[in-house]
């Protein structure tokens, strides 16, 4: 009798910060695939977006392909201000074209603002159609300590869960 190779799950880490834009240089503040109106932004090469930005980079790290940088650095023009959600979108289509396919991201931002209860459904939606899978997002501060506490940025980690698609398989490498 042949038994099949069971389908193992791989998982990766990621994480991401950004400073807040000092007052001289004022930017948008793009979270969780969101603009946040009236909110002080984040400094960055793209638009700062710690929350994409972690969950790109869990994608990577759970397929073993690089990372954020590897993929979007500083070194690559086309990408200064782009869209987290372009990033993660762009990350989804790498991993697939790899041989896998995503099961789910799940990602924790730390900082005092904005408040993101009242639109963590709305931002799961648009990260999770960029992603082509679950993507959840949840929020927490960090009670005053470090630089999330004393207000100066955000800060994301990131789990993601994919496994490698069979050779022949539809649904993987695109």
């Amino acid at each position: 009798m042949v038994h099949a190779n069971p389908v193992l799950p791989r998982t990766g880490i990621g994480v991401d910060v950004h400073a807040f834009a000092p007052a001289d240089d004022p930017q948008p503040l793009w979270l969780g695939g969101l603009l946040w109106e009236g909110e002080q932004g984040l400094s960055g090469h793209s638009d700062g977006d710690c929350v994409a930005h972690a969950a790109a980079d869990a994608l990577f790290s759970a397929c073993g392909i690089g990372d954020l940088g590897t993929h979007f650095g500083t070194d690559r023009p086309e990408f200064a201000g782009a869209s987290g959600v372009t990033l993660l979108g762009e990350a989804a289509r790498i991993v697939r074209a790899a041989g896998f396919e995503i099961g789910n991201v799940a990602v924790q931002f730390v900082a005092n603002r904005p408040k993101f209860g009242p639109r963590r459904e709305e931002s799961q939606r648009v990260l999770s159609e960029a992603a082509g899978a679950p993507v959840s997002v949840t929020a927490t501060t960090s009670d005053g300590l470090g630089f999330t506490g004393r207000g100066e940025g955000i800060s994301a980690v990131a789990t993601a869960l994919v496994y490698a698609v069979p050779a022949g398989s539809e649904g993987g490498a695109e």
